[in-house]
């Protein structure tokens, strides 16, 4: 089984065109793509976690 693309979080802002602080503040509100936290404290999202959302999205659009 091939291991999932794990993308850094500036790289998620960028593919979804929004800034932390708002990022943030929809992760409060427990709408954002879920974040990994490395041992090192960096934090990940997986690819397969933010298709999904983008998924959610799109649906909620709708």
């Amino acid at each position: 089984m091939p291991r999932s693309q794990m993308l850094k979080l500036h790289e998620v802002l960028e593919e979804i065109g929004m800034s932390r602080a708002a990022f943030y503040r929809m992760r409060a509100r427990g709408q954002a793509p879920r974040l990994r936290k490395l041992p090192n404290g960096q934090v990940r999202v997986s690819r397969a976690d933010l298709d999904a959302w983008w998924e959610r999205c799109e649906q909620h659009a709708t």
